[in-house]
């Protein structure tokens, strides 16, 4: 069977692909913006040798971020599956870079989300570790950014209001320092000198900066199919 390309396979074929899986990976997404530079004998070779996309107010299993911008190379997918009408995905995986804005109200807006919550639950359980507090169940409902620091406030299953200060900065590409380190309730206090976060080795962050209100990051990642 012989496959019939169009002569513009970016504009026909491979963007209306990569608009549609990118809505299909997202809860909802703003201002998506999707630029694929190659010659067409490229692509169809199912080579892409630049992406960038960039969006505003995307929201991922119900985590809302403020704006996310990336960039790929020497991109390789499944062309011919994806001209059949089958998904787009990645032949081999990716690195990308690229830049990510969190703003508190968004992050407020997440606190919600399972995959937010049951995160920030299984870190706290880790930060709790033979302590006083270590059995507390708590439901986060608000989280304030600051130039220094994370405030993040909750309701523990005794009623009682829990408060969380912490610095946030990188240990290393890889790794996020929380530091210092205060958990305090009615009754109870307690700090930590630091605590690391690995975040895998498939991450490489080069920045993290807080700014009254808003996180910004920048670095990059390995992708991979599903």
């Amino acid at each position: 069977m012989t496959i019939t390309f169009p002569k513009d396979i970016i504009s026909k074929v491979l963007s209306p692909a990569v608009n549609l899986w990118l809505h299909s990976q997202l809860d909802q997404v703003q201002q998506l913006q999707v630029e694929i530079t190659g010659a067409n004998r490229q692509i169809i070779s199912g080579y892409i040798p630049f992406v960038s996309l960039s969006c505003s107010h995307p929201v991922y299993q119900g985590i809302h971020l403020a704006r996310v911008a990336i960039q790929g190379e020497n991109i390789k997918i499944n062309l011919g599956q994806v001209i059949k009408g089958q998904p787009l995905r990645l032949s081999e995986p990716i690195l990308v870079t690229g830049e990510i804005s969190l703003e508190e109200s968004q992050l407020n807006l997440s606190l919600a989300s399972p995959l937010l919550s049951g995160a920030l639950t299984d870190l706290l359980r880790d930060f709790l570790s033979g302590t006083s507090l270590e059995n507390y169940q708590i439901r986060w409902v608000n989280l304030e950014i600051k130039p220094d620091k994370l405030i993040m406030s909750g309701i523990a299953n005794n009623d009682q209001t829990i408060t969380l200060r912490t610095g946030l900065s990188l240990a290393s590409p890889r790794k996020l320092l929380f530091h210092p380190l205060q958990i305090e309730t009615a009754t109870d206090h307690v700090s930590l000198s630091k605590y690391e976060v690995d975040l895998g080795s498939q991450v490489q962050l080069e920045s993290l900066i807080l700014t009254e209100g808003k996180i910004n990051c920048s670095g990059k990642a390995r992708i991979t199919s599903d």
